[in-house]
């Protein structure tokens, strides 16, 4: 794997025209075109979004350390990105209508988590533990022809809930009374 596709070079360049009319100063440099076919190749050939396998899929041309670099450090407008992605996805497909779904999904991860974003203790369906891990909350477009994401974020419990949460179980449990329990933090999320 030397070389993007022909489809994937002719998305690479119609996405860079896409986010040129949606932010002049967001386009992408010609480093950024390569590293973004490449990597849209590796996900094809890959079935992953893996350094390492796309290290081994191009023959030890691309290294590890470079393309992480790439995606860490370079001035990419992600944002935009994907808003222009998905209007060409759009626009390619004849798509004008569909309904709009949220889905989250969780995601363990190792015991040692403290470099990966937005990790938080969470219930272990399988074993009915906890563990540490992700949840991505996914915006979904879903049309006659295909359902495809248009937006995510990662979703994070609010400290100060989880603190009220834990302090007012361990006060129950000692017995205390509920008038004399610290009441519920308002939150956004509450």
């Amino acid at each position: 794997m030397y070389e993007p596709t022909h489809f994937i070079k002719t998305f690479v360049t119609d996405l860079d025209a896409a986010l040129g009319k949606l932010k002049p100063n967001a386009k992408l440099t010609q480093l950024q075109r390569i590293w973004l076919g490449f990597c849209l190749t590796g996900m094809l050939l890959t079935h992953s979004v893996c350094w390492a396998k796309f290290e081994r899929a191009s023959l030890g041309k691309y290294k590890i350390g470079a393309l992480s670099w790439m995606f860490r450090e370079a001035k990419v407008a992600w944002d935009y990105l994907l808003l222009a992605s998905v209007a060409l996805v759009l626009e390619r497909h004849g798509i004008t209508e569909g309904v709009l779904v949220l889905d989250e999904s969780d995601r363990a991860r190792s015991k040692r988590t403290k470099r990966i974003h937005k990790v938080h203790k969470q219930k272990h369906k399988a074993s009915g533990g906890y563990v540490n891990g992700q949840t991505v909350v996914l915006l979904l477009l879903v049309t006659q022809s295909v359902t495809f994401p248009v937006g995510f974020a990662f979703y994070m419990p609010d400290p100060l809930l989880t603190a009220w949460t834990k302090e007012d179980k361990r006060l129950k449990k000692a017995g205390v009374a509920k008038k004399n329990r610290p009441v519920m933090p308002l939150t956004f999320n509450s």
